[in-house]
């Protein structure tokens, strides 16, 4: 991800800030869990747990988001990304990205 992988940006934090809902997709959880595996990310092992108890919504992977992955224009490569993207898209969010490849496809971005 681009930015500062510690800092999340000013919009993102005041939105959260402002008791916005929010949406954690399976794809996030995992791809810190490959990465945490690889040695990669330092995140804690009860991550799942600790978003369950703090009260996010989760989001499932569809067989929707899949299928517009493969239809995606190849603004980006990064897999995760991509099927974020369809996520956003699909389900009308908002993704909280820093990565300035991913609004090349036109959904809301926030950071």
């Amino acid at each position: 991800m681009a930015g500062e992988p510690n800092r999340i940006g000013k919009k993102a934090r005041a939105a959260i800030a402002d008791d916005a809902p929010i949406v954690i997709s399976a794809v996030v959880i995992w791809e810190v869990a490959i990465k945490r595996g690889l040695g990669k990310l330092d995140a804690p092992a009860d991550l799942l747990v600790q978003l369950e108890r703090a009260g996010v919504d989760l989001l499932p992977i569809t067989a929707r988001h899949a299928a517009r992955v493969g239809t995606l224009p190849m603004h980006h490569r990064d897999p995760f990304d991509r099927l974020l993207v369809a996520q956003a898209e699909i389900d009308g969010l908002t993704l909280v990205s820093g990565d300035r490849l991913v609004r090349r496809y036109g959904i809301d971005v926030l950071w």
